[in-house]
């Protein structure tokens, strides 16, 4: 048996030596399996290789080699006096950069930029980092206390009242207002033909104006009086400041549990406190900088940041609401998307700017920038509630009714299961949007706003710095700008989708 064990198994003699596997790795192996591993892919490599080696080659060139970076005008970027074919003209973008980064803003108030720019960093740098703690303040403060403190640096100014005063003033505008149509409407009634029907519905808002009017009295009233004080800013403060906290305190469940949100609240208005008292926002605050001498990487900043993060939640609500059993929010809703959508973002800035004024009051202005704001936010926010709606639609039926059948409310269905697992699937789409955006904002140069690109234009018009390679070089250094900052969006965006979707890891 063993005899025939050994015959049948054991190898008598050594077996051939056969030929070492391919390197499937390293550089070597790349260029084997990736590069070089059929026809079509060698073809593709030298087409790539020659792509890359007429275009990175000439603009290295351009930007590195044949560059000039030191002088005081033109003359040092002309090929005759450098004795070589002259590049980039660096020296232009150095004496340029104050203008391309803060437009006409004064240069003795600049120093408010820099300090707006260096809060946003210090806010913004822990929400994106997932280990630091504090998320829910870090985010209050960033997207509720940034923006109002960011005014006043940007802007100036000071306040006059606080929140009752505020309450007061809308509520009597508004009111004045329906009182205008009323009047308008009974003037219109003398010469009409449908005189009666219009005197009746004049008639009617005037009525209803005077009843609010009477309404409102016991509050303005009080705001009267507040203004007759010494400090009226502070004396609007500390009533507006008792008024939230006993609110906060009762909806946040009395003796029992309101303690918590009644410390929020007070811990809120001290940080508001210290802020108009550092500001001296009581006392006129900083000096007023139109929004028309704003300009270069300052407005392009504001308007793209600003539009990023209003457009989401409009984005959010317009989807919510097309998807709403409610005939009333989902009709609006698809129509204020398709409305928006349909019509060109230029047509947008346009009406935003100009027609817009001849709608309001006319004790009513608003300034040209917010309009413009305005106006890209609610554009934004309609491209983006189809983003959103679309990854409702991917969230199966099933999470909904679980939820249901768990007890949940819409509310907490909504907040809490199925709208989370919607933007984990559509964070490619939103964060595509935020970097059209971002590179759209070149677009409010048409309404007489002077963003990046728009202050870059402008520049070209100096005749100290006129030079063949001039345009070339500030495009080129415009161009630098907007892809560290819409490449750092890209890449952090990978980060997050990375992140969230790790149950999806092999």
């Amino acid at each position: 048996m063993s005899d025939i064990a050994t015959s049948a198994f054991v190898r008598r003699d050594l077996v051939a030596e056969r030929p070492a596997p391919v390197k499937t790795t390293g550089f070597i192996g790349v260029l084997r399996t990736r590069l070089f591993n059929s026809p079509t892919n060698i073809l593709l490599t030298i087409v790539g290789a020659l792509l890359l080696w007429f275009t990175i080659v000439p603009s290295v060139k351009f930007l590195m080699v044949d560059a000039v970076w030191t002088g005081k005008d033109r003359t040092a970027c002309l090929a005759e006096n450098a004795g070589f074919a002259v590049g980039a003209c660096w020296p232009y973008i150095q004496a340029k950069l104050p203008q391309l980064i803060y437009g006409f803003y004064p240069e003795a108030e600049r120093w408010r930029v820099n300090l707006t720019f260096v809060l946003a960093v210090v806010l913004l740098a822990p929400l994106l980092i997932p280990r630091l703690p504090a998320k829910g303040l870090n985010a209050s403060l960033f997207f509720i206390a940034l923006p109002v403190v960011a005014f006043f640096l940007l802007h100036g100014g000071g306040i006059k009242g606080f929140g009752l005063s505020w309450t007061a003033g809308l509520l009597q505008l508004f009111d004045e207002s329906l009182i205008g149509a009323g009047q308008a409407l009974l003037n219109l009634s003398k010469t009409s033909a449908i005189a009666p029907l219009l005197w009746a519905v004049g008639s009617l808002i005037v009525l209803v104006g005077t009843a609010i009017s009477w309404l409102i009295f016991p509050l303005t009233w009080l705001r009267n009086q507040i203004q007759e004080t010494g400090q009226p800013v502070w004396a609007d403060f500390a009533i507006t400041a008792a008024i939230v906290c006993l609110i906060a305190f009762v909806l946040g469940g009395g003796v029992r549990t309101g303690g918590r949100a009644l410390a929020s609240s007070i811990a809120a208005f001290i940080g508001i406190a210290i802020v108009i008292k550092l500001m001296g926002l009581d006392r006129g605050g900083l000096p007023v900088v139109a929004t028309n001498l704003w300009g270069g990487l300052l407005v392009t900043l504001v308007v793209s940041v600003t539009g990023i993060v209003t457009s989401l939640p409009i984005g959010v609500a317009l989807a919510l609401g097309r998807r709403s059993t409610i005939p009333l929010i989902r009709i609006f809703s698809i129509a204020f998307i398709e409305f928006w959508r349909g019509v060109p973002l230029i047509t947008v800035l346009f009406f935003a700017t100009y027609m817009l004024p001849l709608f309001l009051p006319g004790n009513f202005t608003v300034d040209g920038l917010v309009r413009a704001l305005i106006g890209i936010a609610l554009f934004t926010g309609a491209y983006q509630a189809e983003n959103v709606r679309g990854g409702l639609a991917a969230i199966p039926r099933g999470q909904g009714e679980a939820a249901a059948a768990l007890g949940l409310s819409w509310w907490k269905t909504t907040s809490l299961i199925v709208l989370p697992q919607a933007l984990r699937h559509v964070i490619p789409n939103l964060v595509n949007s935020f970097i059209s955006l971002f590179k759209d904002t070149s677009l409010v140069s048409i309404v007489a706003l002077f963003d990046l690109l728009g202050s870059l234009r402008a520049s070209f018009s100096d005749p100290k710095w006129s030079t063949p390679s001039t345009a070339f070089t500030g495009f080129a250094f415009a161009g630098v700008i907007y892809f560290i900052f819409c490449f750092g969006m890209s890449r952090y965006s990978l980060f997050v989708e990375h992140r969230l979707n790790a149950h999806r890891r092999n």
